[in-house]
């Protein structure tokens, strides 16, 4: 890489030690594409975050490539080439594939873009970029969103490019943009976003200048889609680094604008925790939530441990005697989820869960300490569902006391109710607790047809399995008649 900063070569022997490892691992499949570009009359460079990444030694099996090549010439060079191409980008210049080559004698599925030279702006009123394309990879370079991910590796010559300096701020982990933040913002709006999501990844540092432009073009966010906008909180709260990200977007004012109700927490104060404030708990809930993860990030979690608390300030009340409550704050605060969730475009199943999740948040604490009956843990589960592991990891997050007596009590208790799940759950089928008797066993055993007593009879049993477990047949068949002949009765 000949002419990377020459400057720092301390840095430089650091990231290329790392670099040049990860790129001998993808030189099968990014010099074979290289050299099909360069028959073809055209120019070919690793460019944004998989240099970058490369840099960092963590470089995967999506590649990003720029060129010189129009659209409609890279889908003639890739092809005949890819195992499978698709042109969904087409309009912003992109056209996508997959190879599978042989690396390290296995195979590997790798998956490239390959995005003509562009600059890009928005329109003030409009939520799509306008795309015109370059012919030099300075102006492509010069228009992505920070320094890091500005630089390219040309192919297949190995000559490393990076006009904005890109690997110093690598080295001293800051986020810059190549020219002026404004300009970058106003360009995409999204890239505010961006700075908080890459600060979240990458665990950097945001430069002064940028969070600056953050604060004052905060509102530009709202011309930029609910999808786009959702898709980046996602990647920030799967990041490694959550809170650093969120806690920018809050003091630079964009949370206000995307997702209101965690910002709004900074205004309560939560006696029961004895916290600062709810937002700092609830930022403390995420990352113990985080820390019972299991084989991976989990973003339903992740979310519902974020928001359990949004209801508060809904439900705040000063009581007589001094004390702050906030009675039913899981029900608002499921309802408030819900509606956020819909308007950032969530799939209808993830917001049913993490809302659920949030209104079953307290459940836990509303049994008491006491000893936990057979009923009331069917009950638990019952209501849990599905999402039974995920509220167990979600209730125990939610302990954030200082009290260290009162920590140990609240993990005892739940040790107990999870023992007590599973003792009832090899005595019985907890994971879908249904009545001994089904609707056409109902119909038949009372000699009617459909209507609303079917409906009412099965409750009726499933209270009765609720509360006292397994009835069997003949016993469910009796509580049946009795229930039906006092129905009648009445």
């Amino acid at each position: 890489m000949p002419n990377a900063n020459e400057d720092n070569p301390r840095a430089l022997n650091q990231v290329q030690s790392r670099a040049v490892s990860e790129l001998l691992r993808v030189s099968p499949v990014a010099d074979a594409l290289a050299l099909r570009f360069q028959e073809a009359g055209f120019s070919l460079a690793l460019v944004g975050g998989s240099v970058r990444d490369a840099l960092l030694g963590r470089l995967g099996n999506d590649l990003d490539f720029t060129t010189d090549a129009r659209p409609l010439d890279i889908l003639k060079i890739v092809r005949p080439w890819a195992d499978a191409v698709w042109d969904v980008g087409i309009a912003f210049g992109t056209i996508g594939c997959r190879k599978t080559a042989l690396v390290d004698g296995v195979e590997q599925d790798f998956q490239i873009e390959v995005t003509t030279y562009r600059s890009e702006a928005y329109d003030r009123a409009s939520r799509k970029p306008e795309v015109s394309y370059g012919d030099s990879i300075e102006q492509d370079l010069v228009r992505r969103d920070f320094t890091v991910n500005a630089m390219a590796l040309a192919l297949p010559r190995k000559e490393f490019v990076d006009p904005h300096g890109g690997l110093d701020d690598l080295a001293r982990r800051v986020l810059r943009t190549p020219g002026t933040a404004e300009e970058s913002f106003s360009d995409d709006p999204l890239r505010m976003l961006r700075a908080a999501r890459f600060s979240a990844q990458l665990d950097f540092e945001v430069a002064a200048d940028v969070i600056a432009a953050m604060t004052e073009m905060a509102d530009r966010i709202g011309i930029v889609s609910a999808e786009r906008v959702r898709d980046e909180l996602n990647k920030l709260l799967l990041s490694g680094h959550p809170r650093k990200g969120l806690a920018l977007l809050v003091d630079t004012g964009l949370a206000a604008r995307v997702l209101p109700e965690l910002p709004t927490l900074r205004l309560e104060s939560d006696e029961h925790h004895r916290h600062k404030d709810v937002y700092e708990h609830s930022l403390t809930v995420l990352e113990q939530a985080i820390d019972l993860e299991e084989g991976g990030p989990d973003l339903v979690l992740r979310l519902a441990a974020l928001l359990h608390d949004v209801g508060k300030p809904r439900t705040r009340r000063f009581e007589g005697d001094g004390r702050v409550s906030f009675h039913h704050h899981e029900v608002v605060g499921a309802k408030l989820v819900k509606k956020r969730m819909t308007a950032l475009k969530y799939p209808n199943d993830m917001v049913k869960d993490v809302s659920r999740l949030v209104e079953l948040h307290l459940r836990f604490h509303g049994y008491g300490s006491g000893e936990w009956t057979d009923s009331a843990v069917r009950r638990y589960v019952r209501d849990a569902g599905p999402l039974l592991s995920r509220l167990h990891k979600l209730t125990r997050s939610d302990c954030t006391t200082r009290n260290k007596r009162k920590a140990a009590a609240l993990s005892r208790a739940y040790d107990g109710l999870e023992e007590r799940i599973a003792e009832l759950q090899e005595r019985e089928e907890l994971d879908a607790i249904r009545p001994d008797l089904n609707g056409n066993q109902i119909m038949e055993i009372l000699d009617i047809g459909p209507g609303p007593a079917i409906g009412e009879a099965y409750s009726f049993l499933l209270e009765q399995r609720l509360e006292q477990g397994p009835l069997g047949h003949d016993e469910a068949v009796a509580a049946l008649r009795k229930w039906w002949a006092e129905r009648q009765g009445a």
